[in-house]
């Protein structure tokens, strides 16, 4: 399927077509007010949708196991969470450890990698917090008659 900017994954993500950004590019599409492709949208599109940024600050706290994320990740699916770490670790931000039990068990943790977005993402996320009463106060202004 074609979607604007590149193709849907079969994860559900854009994989955009643009060979990505070296250093001049970089510099060019900042100076283009952040236009045209650049590897930026694909990483956005990962770290940006519904359920990356909750795993993420919950393997920043400590690794953890399949059902044990699945669990604390409120609302998501078990099919969805293994698209997400799947993805996560593709992208070099989660790592899967497989241990030699009976039955065999599954750790994940952040990478080096993962744990430099994780001061990014707790950054976002205590902004949000810190804000949420604005915001709904906002969302009830605008959503009023």
């Amino acid at each position: 399927m074609i979607a604007k900017g590149g193709t849907i994954s079969s994860d559900g993500h854009v994989k955009v077509t643009a060979t990505g950004c070296d250093a001049g590019e970089k510099d060019a599409w900042m100076a283009n007010n952040y236009s045209g492709p650049c590897m930026v949208r694909d990483i956005l599109d990962r770290i940006g949708d519904k359920w990356s940024v909750l795993v993420i600050l919950r393997l920043g706290a400590q690794p953890e196991r399949f059902r044990a994320l699945l669990r604390a990740v409120a609302g998501i699916s078990a099919r969805m969470l293994t698209v997400t770490l799947r993805g996560l670790e593709r992208d070099g931000l989660v790592a899967r450890a497989v241990f030699d039990t009976r039955p065999p068990a599954v750790e994940y943790s952040l990478t080096p990698l993962g744990h430099s977005l994780l001061a990014h993402i707790g950054a976002l996320a205590s902004w949000a917090v810190d804000n949420e009463a604005q915001i709904k106060e906002a969302q009830s202004s605008f959503d009023a008659p």
